[in-house]
């Protein structure tokens, strides 16, 4: 009788030493964000300023799992989203072109066709970019009225005649159509806003 007692609690030890490390791989497996970059992107010209409020403009995602766009869209928190201010302050009648778009690092895996950016303003409730894979974002091209460098992707582009000041919120992750996970992989985007007076 002792012998069966010491084979079930052996069985139990040992099923609860497997569900340990079962759950241990998972969290391991999780989404980790980190800020990356460097404060590089102020941008001055003779009627607007535009800068951010964080010291760093970028997001990284290592090792994610792909969730759905409902999941990704409610990732809260520190190092799970990238918030930004961004202040424009125009002289006399200028109107100003501007474009907030996103570079890719080059350390990043080529994964544009598996990822997924969504930007909001204001106080998180105005979706400024629905989720959208960044390989469906519209590349910059070298005549841009916002005077934005060739090959970024345009996260929000436009025109302003006033002075503002917006918030923004950045999320990412891996989309859940996207199925190679077999291997360790990397991505980090970079934050820039450009502005530039049109011609008078």
């Amino acid at each position: 009788m002792s012998e069966n007692n010491s084979k079930q609690i052996l069985v139990s030890i040992l099923g609860v030493a497997i569900l340990v490390v079962a759950l241990v791989g998972v969290s391991f497996a999780a989404f980790t964000y980190s800020k990356t970059g460097t404060k590089v992107n102020t941008v001055t010209t003779g009627t607007i300023t535009m800068s951010y409020s964080e010291p760093t403009n970028g997001i990284a995602l290592t090792d994610a799992l792909p969730m759905t766009d409902d999941s990704g869209k409610k990732l809260t928190g520190t190092n799970n989203t990238f918030d930004f201010t961004v202040t424009s302050t125009v002289q006399g009648t200028a109107t100003i072109n501007y474009a907030i778009t996103a570079s890719i690092d080059s350390a990043s895996s080529s994964l544009n066709s598996g990822i997924k950016v969504y930007l909001t303003s204001g106080d998180d409730s105005t979706v400024v970019l629905a989720p959208t894979l960044v390989s469906n974002l519209t590349p910059t091209a070298s005549n841009e009225a916002s005077g934005a460098p060739t090959g970024q992707f345009v996260l929000i582009s436009g025109s302003t005649k006033t002075s503002t000041t917006t918030s923004y919120r950045l999320r990412m992750w891996v989309a859940d159509t996207y199925s190679n996970t077999s291997t360790k992989q990397s991505y980090k985007l970079r934050v820039n806003v450009y502005g530039k007076a049109n011609a008078q």
